[in-house]
């Protein structure tokens, strides 16, 4: 009897010490699953005060609009002189003629390949432009070539006395049309005769800085061209004098050329010396002929010496 209890006993003393223990081992496992929740939670917060997503309406900085280029803004306008209000208006018939409605023929040199001459509809024509692989042959090569056209656009006309007969002639400007950003131009004379414009003389100017038309003038009975570059003037009625080594930037000419002409019925020629002056500096005096002393052979070391 006392060794049955005895029994009981030491039973219940067992299992209430086994319950203790769980209770233990639970309450352990309780804690350390807290404690691993307040450290993530803790890591969560220090991310996101570490690294803030950014705002909505932010625009991310790779897709910022650029700002414009101080350059293109300060680009000069190198047409600006003839292509403003001075020499627009005459007493001359010339005047009312429609030159944006009108054919020009093509100096030797620049004829369209079939020697058909320019016409102007609403003062455009536009380019015919053929392209031209080695995969062709000699014979697919040129006819492509034949399919090419020059195109041409209206620019401006000017009224003023450029033969020294008293009438004003007109000066019709037009631009070659090249399908890219240079400006070659030729510029054509007219006179008044039996009721209709009458073709006296033509020439060609140079693209921008390289020879191109900067002012028309009319001085002392003089017909007066400025072409930008360094001694730049009219060769042949169809081409540009250029000096050696003459090379700048297209878009901004340091330097410009004046030049005097004299009509002699036919023709005009030159007459007195070029004037080679700076752009940036207006008032420094002009270089004389400057082509003929930068050619010059004697002072072709001293010049590369510089």
């Amino acid at each position: 009897m006392g060794s049955n209890l005895t029994f009981k006993t030491i039973r219940k003393f067992l299992i209430f010490h086994r319950g203790i223990r769980s209770v233990r081992i639970s309450i352990f496992f309780f804690c350390f699953t807290f404690f691993l929740f307040l450290c993530s939670c803790a890591k969560n917060v220090e991310t996101a005060q570490s690294h803030p997503e950014p705002s909505p309406s932010a625009a991310p900085e790779s897709f910022a609009k650029p700002e414009p280029s101080p350059a293109a803004s300060t680009m000069p306008n190198l047409q600006a002189e003839f292509l403003n209000d001075k020499n627009s208006t005459s007493d001359s018939p010339l005047t009312k003629f429609d030159f944006k409605n009108y054919t020009y023929p093509l100096p030797r040199g620049w004829q369209n390949p079939d020697n058909s001459d320019i016409t102007l509809k609403n003062g455009k024509l536009a380019p015919v432009s053929v392209d031209v692989s080695d995969d062709m042959d000699d014979e697919e090569k040129a006819a492509a070539k034949s399919e090419r056209r020059i195109g041409m656009s209206y620019v401006t006309t000017k009224y003023m006395d450029v033969t020294g007969d008293g009438k004003d002639e007109a000066l019709v400007v037009l631009k070659v049309e090249t399908a890219g950003s240079a400006i070659p131009q030729f510029v054509y004379i007219y006179d008044w005769k039996d009721e209709k414009p009458e073709l006296i003389w033509y020439f060609r100017t140079g693209d921008r800085a390289d020879g191109g038309l900067k002012s028309m003038n009319v001085e002392s009975g003089q017909f007066v061209v400025e072409l930008f570059g360094q001694d730049r003037f009219l060769l042949g009625g169809i081409e540009t004098g250029k000096i050696t080594d003459d090379y700048e930037q297209l878009c901004c000419p340091t330097y410009f050329t004046r030049t005097y002409y004299k009509w002699n019925g036919k023709n005009f020629l030159m007459n007195k010396k070029r004037l080679t002056f700076s752009v940036a500096d207006p008032n420094a005096p002009p270089q004389e002929n400057l082509g003929e002393i930068v050619n010059d052979p004697k002072n072709a070391k001293r010049g590369k010496s510089k």
